[in-house]
């Protein structure tokens, strides 16, 4: 329980081919070679950034769904990253940014993305999420974020009144498609939310170029809970590993106790 094992996957996507997508990314998840317990995906993973949501949105039970199963049962770990779901209620069809946690034994949660990129016109093609989804692993508490969502850091930040203050989640996690251009942004705002919520912070970003001319430079991290970088990856496609130790975050915990000093606060649905 003290340590975990966790595999990120930075590659480029290929534009609106989840056939394409999902045989790339299930050779590099079988080309792990150490046991691993978590695999982190970037965002949209089967399909790039795209808002054709009418003609690439799935229902819970389609092919990416299904993929997500198979692939994290085979691999005997958890399989985490976000796809365009569909949803119909009473003859209308609603459509999210879903990042789904598939466990190997086929059960899962999801967390639907809180806030919408209204730059690039995503508020008006999908649907904002309403709750956080923190899951665990082995004693681990994560907290699943998806891409914009890091430049909001009230709604990433612990929460004071919890049991163990200051713990509640010890792994912040984001999935990203970020663009190069503000590639600064992303560097810093990680670092930030690792700083302030004392926590390991993994962001996985995507490269190449996508179906609109945009160019993604990865940058994909892991980051320490006093903001240290553990890994930063380049701009070329990698496959990297680490073992988160719990023992040195609650070290940082103990020792640098901001979090008795934060502010109490509540987000209003």
């Amino acid at each position: 329980m003290s340590k975990l094992r966790v595999s990120i996957i930075q590659t480029p996507l290929q534009w609106e081919d989840k056939t394409a997508n999902l045989e790339m990314l299930g050779q590099k998840i079988a080309a792990i070679p150490e046991k691993t317990e978590l695999i982190i995906l970037p965002e949209m993973f089967s399909t790039g950034f795209s808002m054709n949501k009418e003609f690439l949105g799935e229902t819970m039970d389609g092919p990416t769904i299904k993929w997500m199963k198979e692939t994290a049962a085979k691999k005997s770990a958890i399989l985490t990253g976000s796809f365009i779901a569909k949803e119909n209620h009473d003859g209308r069809s609603s459509f999210f940014n879903r990042l789904v946690w598939m466990l190997p034994n086929g059960e899962f949660g999801y967390y639907d993305k809180r806030h919408l990129f209204a730059y690039g016109k995503e508020d008006q093609h999908y649907n904002p999420g309403q709750r956080r989804f923190i899951a665990s692993v082995n004693g681990w508490k994560i907290n699943l974020q998806i891409c914009y969502d890091l430049r909001f850091p009230v709604w990433i930040r612990q929460s004071k009144e919890t049991p163990q203050a200051g713990s509640e989640y010890d792994l912040l996690v984001f999935v990203a498609n970020w663009p190069q251009a503000r590639i600064h942004a992303w560097r810093t705002l990680l670092t930030a939310r690792a700083i302030e919520n004392q926590c390991y912070v993994i962001g996985v970003n995507r490269t190449g170029t996508d179906g609109y001319g945009l160019q993604y430079s990865g940058e994909s991290m892991v980051l320490g809970p006093l903001g240290e970088t553990i890994k930063i990856l380049g701009n070329e496609p990698e496959i990297f590993s680490h073992t988160l130790q719990r023992e040195h975050l609650e070290e940082t915990r103990s020792k640098f106790p901001f979090w008795r000093d934060a502010d109490g606060f509540f987000i209003q649905p």
